[in-house]
């Protein structure tokens, strides 16, 4: 995500079966221990994220959701249904959903009708029968009404975001249950399916491969599908009148830029540079991990961009940095994905001194310039109000010290370890955590590993100790 620019000074994809995600041993370990032993059989509300202790549900993993969408912009009005394919991780009698504001109109596990009642963001299910653990069964919940946006704790919007010509859709990171019911946090990821319908005058743009569209009685469904894993919070189904572009990368990489016309003349010199970018990252951070890339370039003014997999979504036409910090996210952040929100650093201090390093590669200023640059600032700066690998709440999770500092911090890495090495911990990182997550004590030993020095105090401080660090 690009910085988000808020009055609080917030920083700044005829049919075939889609292919399951996988999830790692690991993750599934830690889904399975969010559901406490005094628990039962109950899968519990929330996976066990100490910023977002609702996010993501315990018992379970989503291998793929199914979204069918019918959207009708002049109304507000959406149809939705998700078949939700998952397996459970400990016998299961109950267990939860993210979903919130939408009326539900039927509701089927393994086709049998099941009980369910709501409780702020929770949909608690009851299946007819108890699912025993390792059993894949499917979910399926048909439901409608008027898409609601959430407020973020920074007081920014997340979700299902209208716009005046349809719907800017950004979940990051809890906007996903505003339009389909999920387990909706990063340590959970699935493949997915969407079918969406609009009216023929709207386009509708979401992840992964474009499949195709079909035009009948005044509407049009488009088709995608994201087979890499994908997180909840980076699905899109961005809605509005667009220009379209398509093509193919010399890597074999498919393309789909979709511009609002009145962002179009700004956009489409940034744009033009998307596969010298994708080329330059693939470099430095290993083979691009999707089939599909793109831009989603809305007329919206929420304030930020969004890196919504393969196909990073802004609010206006970016800028050269922009777009080469969400390009950067495909690597750190949606590939490589966290395990909780007070990592966030791993994606943002990564997209941000990605940007620091192309700069420095085509003719800007150096990642040292830069770093001094911001080194300068008083110890009263925001920089300095909280270190980045312990931001302290999701009210601080997008805030100066997680984009900047972060990105400090890499640079110290860079300066203690040389570059052959820092480069070579960046790709392995990317490489060895392709698909999966990581956490920053796994960076920090992977970083130890590669350079073999002891990196304990240049991490302690500047990812874990507050205020401005002294340079020796």
């Amino acid at each position: 995500m690009s910085p988000r620019r808020q009055t609080a000074g917030r920083a700044a994809g005829p049919r075939r079966p889609a292919v399951a995600a996988t999830v790692p041993v690991a993750v599934a370990a830690l889904l399975a221990a969010a559901s406490p032993a005094s628990a039962g059989t109950t899968g519990t509300a929330g996976a066990g994220d100490p910023y977002f202790p609702l996010a993501g549900n315990g018992g379970y993993h989503v291998l793929h959701y199914g979204l069918t969408l019918r959207y009708e912009p002049s109304a507000k009005h959406l149809d939705g249904t998700a078949v939700i394919t998952a397996r459970a991780t400990e016998r299961l009698t109950r267990f939860d959903l993210d979903f919130k504001g939408l009326k539900i109109t039927r509701l089927t596990v393994d086709r049998a009708t099941a009980a369910y009642r709501r409780d702020g963001q929770e949909l608690i299910v009851t299946p007819h029968h108890a699912l025993d653990k390792g059993q894949e069964f499917k979910v399926t919940v048909a439901y409608n009404g008027t898409p609601k946006q959430v407020t973020d704790p920074d007081g920014s919007a997340d979700g299902w975001i209208r716009t005046d010509d349809g719907a800017f859709v950004a979940g990051e990171p809890q906007g996903a249950m505003t339009w389909f019911p999920a387990n909706n946090h990063p340590l959970d990821k699935s493949s997915y399916d969407f079918t969406i319908t609009v009216p023929s005058n709207r386009a509708a743009v979401s992840n992964g491969v474009y499949l195709g569209k079909h035009t009948a009685h005044g509407q049009t469904t488009y088709r995608w599908r994201q087979s890499e894993p994908m997180a909840a919070y980076l699905a899109t189904a961005t809605i509005g009148k667009f220009d379209i572009e398509r093509y193919t990368t010399r890597d074999g990489i498919q393309v789909y830029n979709a511009v609002d016309p009145r962002e179009a003349t700004k956009a489409a010199p940034v744009l033009k540079k998307l596969p010298s970018v994708l080329a330059w990252e693939s470099k430095l951070f290993g083979p691009y991990p999707f089939r599909a890339a793109g831009s989603i370039v809305d007329h919206a003014d929420v304030g930020y961009a969004l890196e919504t997999q393969g196909r990073p979504l802004y609010d206006s036409a970016p800028d050269l940095a922009t777009l080469v910090h969400e390009n950067a996210h495909q690597w750190f952040g949606d590939s490589v994905s966290l395990t909780t929100w007070k990592d966030i650093w791993l994606n943002e201090g990564f997209a941000t001194y990605a940007e620091w390093l192309y700069s420095e590669q085509h003719g800007g200023a150096t990642a040292q310039k830069t770093f001094d640059k911001l080194y300068a600032r008083p110890a009263s700066d925001d920089l300095w109000a909280y270190p980045p690998a312990d931001p302290g709440s999701g009210e601080n999770i997008f805030g100066t010290p997680v984009y900047a500092r972060g990105a400090m911090a890499l640079h110290e890495l860079r300066t203690a370890v040389g570059d052959q090495a820092f480069f070579r911990i960046l790709r392995t990182w990317a490489t060895q955590h392709r698909g999966g997550h990581g956490t920053t004590e796994e960076f920090v030993r992977l970083s130890e590993r590669v350079s073999g020095k002891d990196l304990d105090s240049l991490f302690q401080t500047w990812l874990y100790t507050k205020g401005k660090p002294s340079q020796a």
